[in-house]
């Protein structure tokens, strides 16, 4: 019979809560700083790993997690304008197929890590949808799945796909990222408190609404705060110091479930999960030159709309790049609700095809 671990003396525990939190808050300021995509969740993440292999035996409580998707869910529902939705009217159809197809060709990735790179098909399922990679993670957690293995997969691709589509954008004439702009880009200027009140409060009742759906702690403050911003009822404020806590506390609620059996997992398939994610852009990319081209749209918009993740990271691109803003924001978006209704089923039919 097991027996549990005594618990360590209650200094000892607030020494290590304290050293994580500083360790890890520093880390994430420093890759944000200099303008590390999702910098402000992997820092934090990569300190947490190495908390728990060495042994920290620290747990964050679910609420926690779940609080920092509730404001990822308010960060995503400030881009919900009536100028996307009027992008949205006027291309749905489109919009509708490219959604269409980019599920469908990650679900095809995702196969693919199964049969020639040996990812169990829960896990590879989760990994690769196109989706918000922490409403992936949290619907991955809930199906039974290996929720740290999927965070890695989709935090790899978020980081492909942002790299590459800096790359393109450059090399389509546009300029460089800076740390400015992306810090300008997801802040309010001149935020009140109220509506910082205000958008706590919807981010608290969001979650607690959506304890009952999959992803609804993301997905309840997005619909809430979304309708209420249209409605000209309240002004989304996020202040940094509120994001660097919500991806924060996701970060580190992930990284301290890692221990060096799932390290050695990770580094053992990390690179079928990069040739994986890279095939999945090229993908996508050439399904945004053929839209582009039946569209008569420009090819680096439809390139940041098809891009597989990383709905704030492409709008940023998209408002420095000139690209047509309104389609970028309507397509994520659309596609972000789309996997999050049809992620659970695509798991299902990824899962019975490998094993069947």
């Amino acid at each position: 019979m097991q027996t549990s671990k005594p618990a360590p003396p209650p200094h000892l525990l607030c020494l290590k809560w304290l050293g994580l939190v500083v360790v890890a808050g520093a880390a994430g300021q420093l890759l944000h700083a200099i303008a590390v995509p999702a910098g402000l969740f992997l820092g934090p993440m990569l300190v947490a790993i190495v908390f728990g292999v060495c042994g920290a035996d620290l747990r964050l409580h679910r609420h926690i997690f779940r609080f920092g998707q509730g404001c990822v869910g308010l960060l995503v529902a400030h881009s919900v304008t009536w100028s996307v939705l009027a992008s949205l009217a006027q291309s749905w159809h489109v919009m509708l197929f490219a959604t269409f197809l980019t599920v469908t060709l990650s679900a095809a990735v995702g196969l693919g890590t199964v049969w020639f790179g040996g990812i169990p098909g829960s896990t590879a399922a989760w990994g690769t949808a196109p989706g918000a990679a922490s409403a992936m993670v949290s619907m991955a957690e809930e199906s039974g799945a290996d929720s740290r293995v999927v965070a890695t997969m989709q935090y790899v691709r978020v980081v492909c796909v942002v790299m590459i589509g800096s790359l393109v954008s450059h090399m389509l004439g546009a300029g460089n990222l800076s740390a400015e702009v992306v810090h300008a880009s997801t802040l309010s200027n001149g935020i009140e408190v109220s509506d910082v009140l205000i958008s706590l409060a919807v981010i608290l009742f969001g979650v607690a609404a959506g304890t009952k759906m999959p992803a609804g702690a993301l997905l309840m403050p997005l619909l809430i705060g979304g309708a209420l911003q249209l409605g000209g009822l309240m002004s989304i404020a996020m202040p940094s110091w509120l994001l660097a806590v919500a991806y924060g506390a996701i970060g580190c609620y992930i990284g301290l479930r890692f221990d060096r059996t799932t390290v050695r997992y990770v580094f053992k398939h990390l690179p079928t999960m990069i040739i994986g994610a890279v095939i999945l852009i090229v993908l996508c990319a050439g399904c945004a030159w053929l839209l582009a081209y039946a569209t008569h749209t420009d090819f680096l918009s439809m390139y940041l709309a098809t891009s597989p993740g990383g709905l704030d990271a492409m709008a940023i691109i998209a408002v420095e790049t000139h690209a047509d803003v309104g389609m970028v924001l309507a397509m994520q978006t659309l596609r972000l609700f789309g996997v999050i209704l049809t992620g659970a089923y695509c798991a299902r039919q990824i899962i019975r095809l490998t094993q069947s």
